[in-house]
C-alpha cells in the first residue's frame, strides 16, 4: 500500500486509490465538478487541480492514482491560481441565471465560485447561447447553464443503462443532449437533476415552485415499490412539494425511481378528507361518529366468519397490526395482506424474504430471473444487478416475458416447465448455477401470484437447494415483492388462519352472499365488481377504486402524512416520519380503528404511537430492530404439485399507474401517456394518442 503526504500529513491508502480520494480520508477538500464517487472518471472539468512536487504543471487530483512518496500540496500558490484560472473558464459562457434558476441555493457552481473562485472575470466575449433539449416530461433542461461535466452522459450510460444522452461538435461548440431528440426511457431520469452540479437539469415538476430555504425537511421512506428506499420530503407549508433519495448504502445507495420522485403531485389531488355514508345509493359526507355508527350497525350481531379485511399495498405495520387483532377479536380469520393474491405462506421468513439482501447482489456471480421484470417492480434492484453484471460478467437468465432489461441475459423460456427442468438438473443452466460460488434465484410475483404458484415457489426452492444456494455464509433464495406492506404484514400474521379465507377466497365469498362485511385497507388493485352486495368499508387516502366501491370511506393518511413503519423485501425494518397533516378530517389509519374498537366494545390495549409500537415489539420482537435485516430462517415452503404449463406473466401493466397516488398524480399520466400508451415521446401527440 502506498504512502503519500498531502499537505504535510502522511497517509497510507490502498493502490489505485485517486489522490482526491486520499485527500478526503484526511478530511481535505478539493473541489470538483465533473467526478462523483459512483461514476467513472472523466477529469474534464480541471476543477481539481492540485500541484504535485516533481512535474512542472498542476495535476487533476481525481484521475491521479497514487504513488509511494508523493507529496501534493492542495492550497498552494499554484494549485489555488490553477483553480481560479478552471473556475474562469467554466464561467465564461455561463449566464447570471442565479435568481430564476431551481438550482439556486444548492448549487455546486454557486458554492464553488465563492469558495475558490477569482470573484471577477478578464473575459469580455459574448457568451454563447445553446437550445435546450427535450428529454421527456420529468427533467428540464437550460443547457446554456451547462459546463460539459459529463456526469448526466455517465449516470445514463453507466447506472440507468440507456445509453441515450452523449456530447456532440467539439470544443466551445460541444452540446450534451439526445442524438435524436426524444424522451428519455429510463424509471431512473429523476436522478440526472441530482448529478447535475449547475441548473442544467432541473426538476421539471418542481420548477419555480420554491426554494429551498423556503422548505421543511423530513428523513422518511418511499413506499412505491417494496424496495424500502430511504427519502427526503420537502414541504411548504403542509404541501409535499418534491421527494429527494437520501443516502443508504445497503438500499438504494443515492438514486431513486421517477415513480417515487415525481408522483408526489398526486398527493394532493382526488384526496379523501372526511368520512363518508352511502344512503341511498349515493355516498354523503358524513362525520365520524356517523360513519362508525353506520359500521357498527353492521358488524353487531354479524359472525365472525364473514366478516373479512385485505391490507393494501401501501399499509404500514402499526395499521394492520391494529386492524388484524380487532377482527380476530371480533372473531374473523378472514385476513389477507397478498392483494395479489401471492401464495406465499408466512411459516418460515425465509420463504418470503429477499434473503441474499439488496447491496448481496454485488456479491453474486449468477442469478435466474423467474416471472419477474426488476426494472418495473423493483427499479433499485435492477440497478444494482446491472452494477454486478457490469464489474465482471455476472451470468444472468430470465424465465419469464422477454423484458428490456440494463443488461445481457439469457433468456431460458417462458413458464414453469423450464424451472421444473433446471429443479431436476436436465437444464444446462442448472450446472451455471451449481458451478457459481455465490448464486441467486429472483423469484416475482408473476411466478406465485397465480393458482398454482404454491407449487412454483416449491420448484424454486428445491432449485436453490439443489444448486447449492443456501448454506452458512449465503442465502441465494429471493422473493421480490412489490408492495411496502407486504413482508411487514407476512411478519405479523396478517393471513388467513384457522381455515380462514385468502383475498381470492374473501372476493369469492362476499360475491356469494357469505360475506357480510369487507374491510379495505387501502387496496384498491382486487376485483370489486367481484364484492358482490358485500357491505364494504374502504380505509385509505385517494378516492381510487375501493372509494368508489365502498359503502362507508374512513379517511386516512397518505405515507408522508405518518409516522409508521414498513418493512422492505429484505426484511429490513424501516420508519418514516410525518412530513405533512393528514387533509381535512383524515386521520392515521392506526388512531381510527383504535377509535373504532371502542365503539364496537372491543377496545384495544393501547393509546398512543408508543403504546402500540411496544405492543408490536412484544409480538414480534425483530422489528424492534430498526434499520436492521432480520434473519430469514429456511425450511419447508411451498406445495408439491403439477405445474399449469401456461407462461409467467408480468403482473405489472403500467409502471407510472402502479397504485392510488400514482394514478391520481398529472405527471404520472402524461408519463403513461408518452411512453406505453402511444403519445409522441418528442413531445408532441400522435394520431394513437391514449
Amino acid at each position: 500500500m502506498p504512502t503519500l503526504t498531502i499537505d504535510g500529513q502522511e497517509i497510507e491508502v490502498e493502490a489505485n486509490t485517486t489522490v482526491l480520494q486520499a485527500a478526503e480520508e484526511l478530511g481535505i477538500q478539493i473541489p470538483r465538478f465533473c467526478y462523483h464517487d459512483r461514476l467513472s472518471i472523466a477529469g474534464n472539468c480541471r476543477m481539481c487541480l492540485v500541484e504535485m512536487e516533481g512535474p512542472p504543471k498542476p495535476i487533476a487530483s481525481c484521475a491521479m492514482p497514487v504513488g509511494e512518496g508523493m507529496v501534493i500540496h492542495t492550497n498552494s500558490k499554484v494549485a489555488v491560481k490553477a483553480r481560479k484560472g478552471a473556475m474562469e473558464f467554466l464561467l465564461i459562457n455561463h449566464p447570471l441565471d442565479c435568481p430564476i434558476c431551481d438550482q439556486g441555493g444548492e448549487c455546486d457552481l454557486q458554492d464553488q465560485a465563492v469558495a475558490f473562485g477569482r470573484g471577477g472575470s478578464r473575459f469580455t466575449e459574448h457568451k454563447r447561447a445553446v437550445k435546450d433539449k427535450y428529454l421527456g416530461p420529468l427533467v428540464a433542461t437550460a443547457m446554456t447553464r451547462c459546463i460539459t461535466c459529463t456526469r448526466c452522459v455517465r449516470f445514463a450510460t453507466e447506472i440507468a443503462g440507456v445509453e441515450e444522452l452523449g456530447a456532440t461538435f467539439r470544443g466551445e461548440e460541444t452540446e450534451i443532449g439526445t442524438y435524436v431528440e426524444e424522451a428519455l426511457t429510463s424509471e431512473l431520469s429523476g436522478n440526472l437533476v441530482d448529478v447535475c452540479p449547475v441548473g442544467a437539469l432541473t426538476n421539471q415538476a418542481y420548477a419555480f415552485n420554491a426554494r429551498p430555504w423556503e422548505l421543511r425537511k423530513t428523513e422518511s421512506i418511499d413506499v412505491h415499490d417494496a424496495v424500502g428506499c430511504n427519502i427526503r420530503v420537502d414541504c411548504r407549508g403542509n404541501e409535499v412539494l418534491r421527494v429527494l433519495p437520501r443516502l443508504h448504502e445497503d438500499v438504494n445507495e443515492e438514486w431513486l425511481g421517477d415513480r417515487s420522485r415525481y408522483a408526489v403531485d398526486g398527493l394532493g389531488l382526488q384526496r379523501l378528507d372526511r368520512p363518508y355514508v352511502r344512503v341511498d345509493g349515493k355516498l354523503q359526507p358524513a362525520s365520524w361518529d356517523q360513519a362508525f355508527a353506520a359500521i357498527k350497525a353492521v358488524m353487531d350481531g354479524t359472525d365472525g366468519a364473514r366478516l373479512a379485511a385485505i391490507a393494501g399495498d401501501m399499509a404500514d405495520v402499526e395499521s394492520m397490526l391494529a386492524l388484524k387483532e380487532l377482527f380476530t377479536a371480533l372473531g374473523s380469520a378472514n385476513l389477507d395482506c397478498r392483494q395479489d393474491g401471492a401464495k406465499i405462506n408466512g411459516g418460515k421468513r425465509g420463504g418470503y424474504l429477499f434473503n441474499s439482501a439488496i447491496a448481496g447482489i454485488e456479491e453474486a456471480d449468477a442469478i435466474l430471473l423467474v416471472g419477474t421484470n426488476p426494472r418495473w417492480e423493483a427499479t433499485l434492484v435492477n440497478a444494482r444487478i446491472r452494477k454486478r453484471w457490469l464489474r465482471d460478467g455476472l451470468s444472468v437468465a430470465l424465465i419469464g416475458p422477454e423484458s428490456e432489461l440494463t443488461y445481457k441475459y439469457d433468456y431460458l423460456g417462458a413458464g414453469p416447465n423450464t424451472l421444473a427442468e433446471i429443479a431436476d438438473g436436465s437444464h444446462g443452466f442448472a450446472k451455471v448455477l451449481a458451478d457459481a460460488e455465490r448464486p441467486m434465484i429472483v423469484l416475482g410475483s408473476g411466478a406465485v401470484a397465480r393458482d398454482d404458484g404454491a407449487a412454483v415457489l416449491d420448484l424454486a426452492r428445491r432449485v436453490a437447494e439443489q444448486t447449492g444456494m443456501i448454506g452458512a455464509d449465503w442465502n441465494g433464495f429471493n422473493i421480490l415483492h412489490r408492495a411496502a406492506s407486504r413482508v411487514g404484514g407476512m411478519d405479523i400474521g396478517f393471513l388467513p388462519h384457522n381455515d380462514g379465507r385468502d383475498v381470492a377466497g374473501i372476493v369469492a365469498g362476499a360475491g356469494k352472499g357469505e360475506i357480510d362485511l369487507v374491510w379495505l385497507l387501502g387496496a384498491d388493485e382486487i376485483d370489486m365488481d367481484g364484492l358482490g352486495q358485500a357491505f364494504v368499508v374502504y380505509q385509505g387516502h385517494h378516492g381510487d377504486a375501493g372509494a368508489h366501491r365502498a359503502d362507508v370511506i374512513l379517511p386516512g393518511a397518505a405515507y408522508t402524512e405518518k409516522d409508521a413503519t414498513w418493512v422492505n423485501m429484505e426484511g429490513r425494518v424501516q420508519q418514516g416520519r410525518r412530513a405533512a397533516d393528514p387533509p381535512g378530517e383524515a386521520r392515521e389509519d392506526w388512531t381510527i380503528i383504535r377509535a373504532l374498537s371502542a365503539v364496537l366494545d372491543q377496545a384495544l390495549p393501547y393509546d398512543s404511537l408508543a403504546q402500540l409500537r411496544r405492543h408490536m415489539v412484544e409480538v414480534v420482537p425483530s422489528l424492534d430492530a430498526v434499520d436492521d435485516v432480520g434473519p430469514g430462517e429456511m425450511g419447508a415452503f411451498g406445495v408439491a404439485g403439477e405445474v399449469d404449463a401456461a407462461p409467467f406473466e408480468s403482473p405489472v401493466a403500467d409502471y407510472y399507474l402502479a397504485n392510488a397516488i400514482c394514478r391520481a398524480s398529472a405527471v404520472m399520466a402524461e408519463c403513461s401517456r408518452m411512453y406505453l400508451h402511444g403519445a409522441d415521446s418528442t413531445g408532441g401527440a400522435t394520431g394513437t394518442d391514449g
